[in-house]
This record gives structure tokens, C-alpha cells and sequence, in this order.
């Protein structure tokens, strides 16, 4: 991954929406698996929502929640929201930029911050957590692990659902097309068929 390239861009952000909220989108570096590599291999730290919760119960996504009075700004959003949920220090992320805002359903207007991590055992927040887990960039980057499929959005109409199916996990829906944005601007993946409105999730 050219994480690089997330520092020279300017992300877009989305300004119509009743919320504002973020979530961190934590890289991993771990050992690589070839014998034959003595370099690192990234990976993404995501979160399974805790079925009890209201609002995208059991779905994966990544750390995060709605800006409070007292965040200076998203990105203080995102870090304090990673603490929250999974015991990650704000001074232990290396912020390297943000991805594009993304409007919800649920009318957030969503501020994903990249950011790399340690390597490092962390702790569910089980009020909202049910589960971490790390996956392997070149799982999300695999042909065999993604499909799509068209929808008929109420609000925006025909739209395109990415799917990641990796290690068990299903990776879908607004953390779906986030991911798809973090592949498509730091490795040379594409996907095969986009449709994105300015806002949807």
C-alpha cells in the first residue's frame, strides 16, 4: 500500500447532513507470510457491532461514532471513538490523512481518518463490540473475495454494494465503499463497476 498518496489529496466533504461523525481506519503492519519476504504485509483492524446495538447491529465496520461538543475537530472524533471501543491510545496512531465524507441513511455525514497503529492485542468495548478483527489487505484485494451487486436505493437510486469476503467476515455497505476508496487510491486494485452518488450508505 502507497499510504503516501493519502497526504496529498483533499478529501471531500459531505455538508448537508443533520450529524457529523467519524470513524478511524486503523493500518496494521505484521511480519509478512512468505518465508521467502522479510518486509510487512498491511492489514485493517475492523469491529463486529454488537447485535444489541440500534443502528447496523452484528455488521463490521470500523472504529468510530458522532462528534461530541468537546472534539476539537473529526479526527479527534475518530481517535477518542478508537479509545473508546477498542483501548487504542490517541498516541499511539500515526494519522496519515482521510478519505472522502460519506453521507449515511441515518443522515451522518461520515469523516473516515487513516491512520497506522501498532501492532498489538486490543480490547472490545463489549457495550458495542462484539469482536475485532484484523484482515489482510491482500484478502481485500483478492478477485475471489469481492463481489457486487446493483441496488435501487429509496433516496439515490441505482447504486452498487461492494462486498469483501475475507476470513469469515463480510465486509459490506458505507464501510464497504470506504474501503473500497483507501484500495483504489493506495494499491492498484480497482473495482470492477462503480455507481456513487455524492452521499449514500
Amino acid at each position: 500500500m502507497d499510504l503516501g498518496r493519502l497526504a496529498t489529496r483533499t478529501p471531500r466533504r459531505v455538508r448537508n447532513a443533520e450529524r457529523e461523525a467519524a470513524v478511524l481506519v486503523p493500518v496494521v503492519e505484521r511480519p509478512a507470510r512468505s518465508d521467502a519476504s522479510t518486509g510487512s504485509d498491511p492489514y485493517l483492524l475492523f469491529t463486529k457491532r454488537a447485535d444489541h446495538l440500534g443502528e447496523h447491529p452484528g455488521q463490521m465496520s470500523f472504529p468510530g461514532g458522532g462528534r461530541e461538543p468537546e472534539d476539537d475537530d473529526l479526527t479527534e472524533t475518530a481517535l477518542r471513538e478508537a479509545n473508546e471501543e477498542v483501548g487504542l491510545d490517541p498516541g499511539e496512531a500515526s494519522v496519515l490523512g482521510a478519505l472522502d465524507g460519506i453521507k449515511t441513511v441515518t443522515e451522518y455525514a461520515i469523516t473516515p481518518v487513516v491512520a497506522r497503529i501498532p501492532d498489538r492485542e486490543y480490547v472490545p468495548d463489549e457495550r458495542e463490540v462484539a469482536e475485532i478483527a484484523v484482515l489482510p489487505v491482500s484478502g481485500l484485494v483478492d478477485p475471489g473475495n469481492y463481489e457486487y451487486e446493483h441496488r435501487e436505493h429509496p433516496t439515490y437510486g441505482e447504486i452498487v454494494v461492494h462486498y469483501f469476503h475475507v476470513d469469515g467476515y463480510t465486509v459490506w455497505g458505507a464501510t464497504g465503499r470506504m474501503v473500497v476508496q483507501l484500495l483504489e487510491l493506495t494499491t492498484d486494485w480497482r473495482a470492477p463497476e462503480r455507481l456513487d452518488p455524492e452521499a449514500y450508505g
